[in-house]
């Protein structure tokens, strides 16, 4: 089976979730598809760089959530959430990377 980056499973759930929200119409449905990735994504980055980066990580993954909400008021609710992606993507993968070659 494939293995799928943390980092890209973390911004999948940041996009996912809007989407299912927004195309559903039900936002509790985007929440369930958000906290889903979020919480296989910490599995993940616990497993790969630890506990504290596991811990850091999420906090950064509810933040970008919480943050994509005025930046959508600025710039519009896709280019907000695709940013927000992006910048929880780009934390993951330098965290994971230098774990794995420590």
């Amino acid at each position: 089976m494939a293995k799928v980056p943390a980092a890209a499973v973390a911004a999948g759930g940041l996009v996912g979730g809007y989407g299912v929200a927004r195309w559903t119409r039900k936002r509790p449905l985007g929440g369930v598809a958000l906290v889903a990735a979020g919480s296989l994504a910490a599995y993940e980055w616990n497993r790969q760089a630890g506990p504290r980066a596991a811990v850091g990580l999420s906090v950064a993954y509810a933040a970008a959530f919480a943050g994509s909400h005025p930046l959508a008021k600025k710039v519009g609710a896709w280019p907000a959430v695709f940013a927000v992606a992006g910048g929880v993507a780009a934390a993951s993968w330098a965290v994971t990377r230098r774990a794995a070659q420590s």
